[in-house]
C-alpha cells in the first residue's frame, strides 16, 4: 500500500504553490496554484516491521535503480533534468545528475556542478536562522513580530502575530501574487520594498486557520536581516553556506556571476523553449540555488542535530527543539515542526520541506532515526505536469525499497451517525490558502473542491469518486485502502475538513452565494443570453428594414430598449478586460503581476458602472417592457435580459472585481 508523506507545497512558485487555481481535486497537483497546496499523503501507523524484500541502501543499489527510474521517467515526463543526493549516517552515499541543464548545448545535470532552484526547501535555511537567533537569546518565538519591524502588522482577532506562527502558517494572512515573481532583473525589488509595499490582509484569526503563506517566511528573513544587522543573504552565507562548506550554493538575485554558466534552466517541458530565470521577491521564502551535493551537507547538519564536521550550526538542543511539533495537530496527521514538515511513511518519521518555482520541483526528506535523507530537484514541468507523479513516485518508491512494512491493519467500520454526518458535509469547499479581497477571488470563486455523500454513509471527493472515506469517530473519516485520513471541525465559524497529509491549509464550506456551482452557472447562462441578445440584435434590425416594420417603441421604452443592448456591449468589453489581466496566472506568467498591471486594473475597477448600471437599466427595461402592451416574446426577453445583467453584475461582486484595491 502506498503511503505519500508529501509532495510540497506547489507553484506560486515555490511554496509558491498555485494557490490560485483552487483545483476540483485537492489530491492532484495544479494546474497551477493551487496552486494545490500541499500534495502529503497521511502519515502511516502501521507496525514498521520490515518486509523480507528490503534492498540494501548502499551507492551501488541506488544507482541501479535510479538510473533505471530516471531514465524512463524524463523521457516519458517530457522532463530535461533532474539531480539527486542521499545521505546516511552523517555521510554522502550517493548523488548523480540525469538529464540535461540546457537541452540545447546537451550540457547535462551535475550532482556537484549543477544548481538548481530549491523553491520552498530555502525556507529551511530562513527558519535555521531563525532558531539560532532564539539559541542566542535575540529572538523570542512567542513574542509580537512587531517587536522586531520597522513597520506594523496591523491587528486582528485572536492577538498579535509570533515567530511561532509563521514558521506553522497561522499567521492569517492572504495570499499574494503582486510582484512575487520577477523576469527582469530591472525591475527587481527588494524583500524589504516587497513587504511593506505589498502587506497581506489578515483574513483569520492568529493561530487558528493554517493558511500557508510565502509572506509570513518572507517577514521572518527581513526579521533575521534586522536583529542580526547582516544583510539577508550575507548572513545566510556566513552562519550556514560557510559552516556547511555550501561553497555553490546562494539566496543572491540575479545570481552571481560566478554561477551563472553552471545554473540549471527551467522548461516548461524538454521539448519547449528554457524559460527566464526567475527573480522571487518574497527571497526568503524561496529563492535559493544549491547543487545536490551542497543540499547534502545541509541534511547531514540537521541529521546530526546542528552538526557537520567539527564545526555547528545549532546546538543539539536547539536543533531538537526544532524538529519538534510545534502546530496543534489530530493523532498521525502531518504537522509542522517549527518550520519543517512532520509526518511519516511505513513506520518512519520524515521532517523536510518540498519546492517549486514555476519551473523547478524540488523535494528534500530526513528519516532521523535512521540518519538518512534523500533530496531531489527537478527543472521542469513536464507533459502535463508530469513532474508531480514523478516527485511523488520517486519518495515512495524510495521508502518502499528500503524501509517497507508489512501494512494490513483494518480500518475500524463506521459509526452509526455516519449516513448524517455525510450529507451535511456535502457540498462545495475552498482552500484556506486563497485570495479573498481582490479580484483574483474570481478563481476560488469559480473552481472549488466539491464533496460528495454517498449512499453508503462514506463521502468522497467529486474528482475521485472511486475513493470513499469511513467516518470511524466523529469527526474522522478513513480511506480503508490508503492511510489518507480527513477530520471534520468547525473553526472561526466554519465547517473545516483538515487532511492527514496537509498541514498549511483546510478546506473551508462556503456559503451558497460564493459556492462555485451556483456562480458558474450565473456566468456562463448570462454570457449564453447576452452573446444571443447580441447576434439577434443586429438581426432584427436587418429583418425589421428588409420587411419595413418600424421598432414599436418610443420615448423611455426606446431608450430603454437600446440602453440594455449597448450595456450588454459594454459587460462583454468589461469581462473581456478582466480575462486579460489573469492572462498571467492562466499563462503560469507570475511576472505579469507587476505594477504594469495597475492601469488597467484601475480602469476596470472604475469599469465596475458598466455592470451596475447594465443590471440597473435592465430591471428597467423589464418592467416598462412587462407594463406596455408589446408582444409576450418581447417581455419574456426583457425578463431574461434583466436577469443575465444582474447575473454578471453579481458575479463580477461575489468574485471580488468589485473589490477596488490594487493589491493582490
Amino acid at each position: 500500500m502506498k503511503k505519500r508523506f508529501w509532495i510540497p507545497i506547489t507553484i506560486m512558485a515555490f511554496g509558491l504553490g498555485w494557490p490560485l487555481l483552487a483545483q476540483e481535486n485537492p489530491a492532484d497537483p495544479p494546474t497551477d496554484s493551487q496552486p494545490r497546496e500541499a500534495q502529503m499523503e497521511t502519515p502511516a501507523t502501521k507496525s514498521g516491521v520490515k518486509s523480507p524484500g528490503t534492498s540494501p541502501l548502499n551507492a551501488a543499489d541506488l544507482e541501479a535503480w535510479l538510473d533505471g527510474y530516471m531514465s524512463g521517467a524524463l523521457e516519458q515526463g517530457d522532463v530535461a533534468g533532474a539531480v539527486v543526493s542521499v545521505v546516511k549516517d552523517g555521510e554522502p552515499l550517493f548523488a548523480k545528475g540525469y538529464g540535461y541543464a540546457d537541452m540545447a548545448t546537451k550540457r547535462p545535470m551535475n550532482a556537484n556542478q549543477t544548481l538548481v532552484r530549491i523553491g520552498s526547501t530555502s525556507k529551511l535555511f530562513t527558519w535555521t536562522a531563525v532558531m539560532q537567533l532564539v539559541e542566542q537569546g535575540k529572538l523570542d518565538l512567542d513574542a509580537d513580530v512587531n517587536t522586531y519591524l520597522d513597520f506594523t502588522i496591523p491587528e486582528r482577532a485572536g492577538g498579535p502575530v509570533t515567530m511561532n506562527d509563521l514558521m506553522t502558517h497561522r499567521g492569517g494572512f492572504e495570499e499574494g501574487l503582486k510582484e512575487i515573481l520577477i523576469t527582469d532583473p530591472a525591475k527587481f525589488i527588494s524583500t524589504e520594498k516587497y513587504l511593506k509595499d505589498h502587506m497581506r490582509p489578515r483574513i483569520f484569526p492568529v493561530g487558528k486557520v493554517p493558511a500557508y503563506s510565502n509572506y509570513g517566511t518572507a517577514l521572518a528573513g527581513y526579521i533575521v536581516e534586522r536583529l542580526s544587522g547582516e544583510p539577508f543573504d550575507d548572513y545566510i552565507e556566513r552562519h550556514i553556506l560557510a559552516p556547511l562548506n555550501m561553497e555553490r550554493s546562494t539566496f543572491r538575485q540575479p545570481l552571481p556571476e560566478q554561477f551563472q554558466d553552471s545554473v540549471s534552466l527551467g522548461y516548461r517541458g524538454a521539448s519547449q523553449p528554457p524559460q527566464a530565470f526567475e527573480l522571487v521577491t518574497s527571497a526568503p521564502a524561496g529563492s535559493m540555488s544549491s547543487t545536490a551535493d551542497d543540499m547534502a551537507n545541509f541534511m547531514i547538519a540537521h541529521l546530526q542535530d546542528g552538526r557537520f564536521g567539527d564545526t555547528r550550526i545549532l546546538k543539539a538542543e536547539t536543533a531538537r527543539l526544532m524538529y519538534q511539533p510545534s502546530a496543534p495537530h489530530q493523532p498521525d496527521f502531518t504537522t509542522m515542526a517549527h518550520g519543517f514538515f512532520s509526518g511519516s511513511i511505513n513506520g518512519k518519521r520524515l521532517i523536510g520541506h518540498g519546492g517549486d518555482t514555476i519551473w523547478f520541483h524540488t523535494d528534500m526528506n530526513l528519516i532521523p532515526e535512521e540518519g538518512v535523507g534523500f533530496f531531489v530537484s527537478f527543472n521542469s514541468r513536464g507533459k502535463d505536469n508530469a513532474v508531480y507523479g514523478m516527485r511523488e513516485r520517486i519518495l515512495d518508491d524510495f521508502m518502499d525499497r528500503y524501509f517497507p512494512v508489512q501494512d494490513d491493519e483494518p480500518v475500524p467500520l463506521a459509526i452509526r451517525s455516519a449516513k448524517t454526518d455525510a450529507q451535511a458535509l456535502a457540498g462545495k469547499y475552498r482552500s484556506s490558502r486563497r485570495i479573498q479581497t481582490a479580484f483574483l477571488k474570481m478563481l476560488y470563486t469559480l473552481q472549488q473542491t466539491t464533496v460528495v455523500a454517498n449512499e453508503d454513509g462514506t463521502i468522497s471527493f467529486a474528482s475521485e469518486p472511486d475513493t470513499k472515506y469511513r467516518e470511524t469517530a466523529p469527526g474522522l473519516w478513513r480511506d480503508p485502502d490508503s492511510e489518507h485520513a480527513l477530520y471534520v471541525s468547525t473553526v472561526d465559524g466554519q465547517l473545516t475538513i483538515t487532511q492527514s497529509n496537509n498541514p498549511v491549509s483546510v478546506l473551508q464550506k462556503v456559503r451558497l452565494a460564493e459556492n462555485a456551482g451556483l456562480n458558474t452557472f450565473l456566468l456562463f447562462g448570462s454570457l449564453t443570453i447576452i452573446v444571443l441578445a447580441l447576434v439577434a440584435w443586429p438581426l432584427s434590425w436587418w429583418c425589421r428594414r428588409l420587411y419595413g416594420q418600424p421598432l414599436d417603441l418610443t420615448g423611455r421604452g426606446l431608450v430603454a430598449y437600446r440602453l440594455t443592448r449597448y450595456l450588454m456591449v459594454g459587460n462583454m468589453i468589461y469581462l473581456f478586460g478582466w480575462y486579460i489581466a489573469l492572462l498571467p496566472v492562466l499563462q503560469m506568467q507570475l511576472d505579469g503581476f507587476g505594477l504594469s498591471l495597475d492601469p488597467l486594473l484601475f480602469i476596470l475597477q472604475a469599469g465596475a458602472l458598466v455592470p451596475l448600471t447594465g443590471a440597473g437599466v435592465g430591471i428597467w427595461n423589464a418592467w416598462l417592457t412587462v407594463r406596455s402592451d408589446r408582444h409576450g416574446m418581447a417581455k419574456a426577453g426583457s425578463v431574461l435580459f434583466a436577469t443575465a445583467l444582474c447575473g454578471l453584475a453579481w458575479v463580477a461582486f461575489i468574485g471580488g472585481l468589485m473589490s477596488f484595491t490594487l493589491e493582490y
